[in-house]
């Protein structure tokens, strides 16, 4: 028997008044994948994903998630799901053990306390009050809430903002357990490196509508993932794009002997990225126009009260 996908999603659409915040946006996500939803501040990403979790109603279009439409989500339902949002507001009150006892007692199979407080590096805070606790440690107890109760599809919004980098890493192998264990993830994140570590596959979302979707390594056209020679000679520095970087380069050493600062730069996640966001805008200034500006997002957005 094949299962549905995890995620399913046909020309979502939610508008603010004049502006429209996801615009006609469609993709699936299988269960037991890592999917990024990736895109600037305003973008709509977190519009997309707070829908998927049921907290906010679309304009139109079709949504499923876990075989269910969220809108009408039950609390079994509700409990299958992992959320780590952006902000919280737990209470500061009580120490970190009590608070991950709390809500683990809330599902039917949660983790246990001490291997989620190992996992997000919180062993010596367990008997901390959280209010005492700084923001990136917070930030953890953020994220330890989030996967206490085993769920089969877990939301990320921006989860290691504020870790150092040892806890991002730490943090990092817990998702990638996660995932070997079979659970759907779901990540947005402006760390574009954490994108590529954790991610099977990324959808790149800019202006409400989705410009790029596919593996992580396939994004972008072809010509953005051709890797860069460069070089410096008596005329100065040099580079060439070219599919076969390792043949170009044994060519050029055949031919010039030595050759001064020479790297292979293959192009990074980021560069794709920035490329593709970049295209974007550029097109939707063209198509816009200085007439046809839209509200102001950032205003549209404030008055309304979604996240992005």
């Amino acid at each position: 028997m094949t299962l549905s996908p995890a995620v399913r999603v046909q020309e979502l659409r939610k508008s603010y008044g004049h502006f429209t915040a996801v615009d006609g946006v469609s993709f699936e996500i299988e269960r037991g994948e890592t999917f990024a939803l990736l895109g600037p501040n305003g973008a709509g990403k977190s519009t997309t994903v707070e829908i998927l979790e049921g907290y906010r109603e679309r304009s139109g279009g079709e949504v499923e998630v876990l075989g269910a439409d969220p809108r009408h989500a039950t609390l079994e339902w509700k409990a299958r799901i992992g959320i780590v949002l952006q902000q919280t507001g737990e209470s500061g009150n009580v120490t970190v053990r009590e608070q991950l006892t709390h809500f683990a007692a809330l599902y039917p199979n949660p983790r246990p306390v001490d291997e989620v407080l190992s996992a997000v590096g919180l062993d010596d805070k367990a008997k901390t009050r959280i209010k005492a606790l700084s923001g990136g440690q917070r930030r953890r107890v953020d994220v330890a809430l989030g996967v206490i109760g085993r769920p089969e599809l877990l939301f990320l919004d921006e989860p290691t903002t504020g870790f150092d980098p040892e806890a991002r890493r730490q943090f990092w192998e817990l998702i990638r357990s996660l995932s070997r264990e079979g659970t759907t993830i779901v990540l947005t994140t402006h760390y574009l490196d954490e994108a590529a570590q954790l991610s099977d596959r990324a959808a790149v979302i800019a202006g409400g509508r989705l410009i790029d979707i596919g593996p992580v390594g396939e994004l972008g056209t072809a010509d953005a993932r051709v890797p860069i020679v460069r070089w410096r000679d008596s005329g100065g520095p040099r580079q060439e794009r070219t599919t076969e970087p390792g043949r170009f380069v044994a060519d050029l050493v055949a031919r010039e002997g030595e050759v001064a600062e020479l790297e292979v730069i293959r192009p990074s996640l980021e560069d794709i990225y920035l490329g593709l966001v970049e295209a974007a805008e550029t097109a939707a200034g063209e198509t816009r126009g200085p007439a046809g500006k839209p509200d102001d997002p950032i205003d549209a957005i404030s008055t309304k009260g979604a996240r992005s």
